[in-house]
């Protein structure tokens, strides 16, 4: 049986460093779908209902900006568990993003 997209996505995700982000595009292209950055982004908004240890909130856009977190039962949550790891967030944004950011192509050769 052939993994799906979304399985494959969910299989990155959980790679994802305590403490690290990484971006929907990132994701894309290690999966070789460099154009699929939005369907990354949909595998994540359905994450929840498919598996709770996904660490969703690790996966934002590429400019650090946290587009998915009204998908976490509260518009802080995302946020805090972001915090919660080391991160910080003004405005929607991580601070530091590069410092943060988890690059699957060159972490999971």
């Amino acid at each position: 049986m052939t993994e799906s997209f979304f399985e494959k996505v969910y299989n990155v995700v959980k790679q994802i460093p305590f403490g690290r982000v990484t971006s929907y595009g990132a994701i894309a292209q290690y999966l070789g779908t460099k154009g699929s950055a939005r369907m990354v982004g949909w595998a994540m908004n359905h994450s929840h209902s498919y598996d709770s240890g996904i660490p969703a909130h690790r996966v934002v856009n590429r400019n650090g900006m946290l587009t998915g977190k009204h998908h976490f039962g509260g518009p802080d949550v995302m946020q805090q568990l972001l915090e919660s790891e080391g991160i910080s967030v003004r405005n929607d944004i991580i601070l530091n993003f590069s410092k943060h950011f988890w690059d699957p192509s060159r972490e999971l050769l």
